[in-house]
């Protein structure tokens, strides 16, 4: 008699608990919409370069959508590797070689690294340390960015 009112009192105690539980997915999953209303919105907040954040996951990764209007400064990730897969549109990616910086505080530049015409559907395995800089455009550029 015991033993069923102790079952008797465990389900009733967490019954409506299992009930209320929802399903959580093991996978992130992120509208399209919503990417590229977020890419939108950022249109104008950097120079020639909009940002649609998709997934940031503190320090371990992020995963952006960008869309390039015209070449930007070289860039150093000191302790991250990126992966760009392009979108669309076009443009020439420097990698490797050394960044200088002008005097006058304007935008570094690469000097003797590799240049590659990127367009749609390329990948490019970027590791952390080496410069890069997307150096020209044609029209626009669009990439999804995953560094981790």
């Amino acid at each position: 008699m015991k033993n069923k009112f102790m079952l008797s009192f465990v389900i009733t105690l967490f019954f409506p608990v299992v009930i209320a539980q929802k399903s959580i997915s093991p996978a992130f999953y992120i509208n399209a919409d919503d990417i590229i209303s977020a890419l939108e919105e950022s249109v104008g907040q950097r120079k020639n370069v909009a940002l649609g954040p998709i997934i940031t996951s503190g320090d371990d990764y992020h995963i952006n959508l960008l869309r390039r209007t015209a070449g930007g400064g070289a860039i150093v990730h000191e302790e991250a590797t990126e992966l760009h897969y392009i979108t669309e549109g076009a443009g020439i990616l420097v990698t490797g070689g050394v960044v200088i910086k002008p005097a006058d505080g304007g935008v570094a530049n690469i000097e003797q690294g590799y240049q590659q015409r990127v367009t749609a559907g390329d990948v490019i395995l970027i590791p952390e340390g080496t410069p890069h800089q997307y150096k020209s455009v044609e029209g626009s550029v669009s990439y999804l960015e995953v560094r981790f």
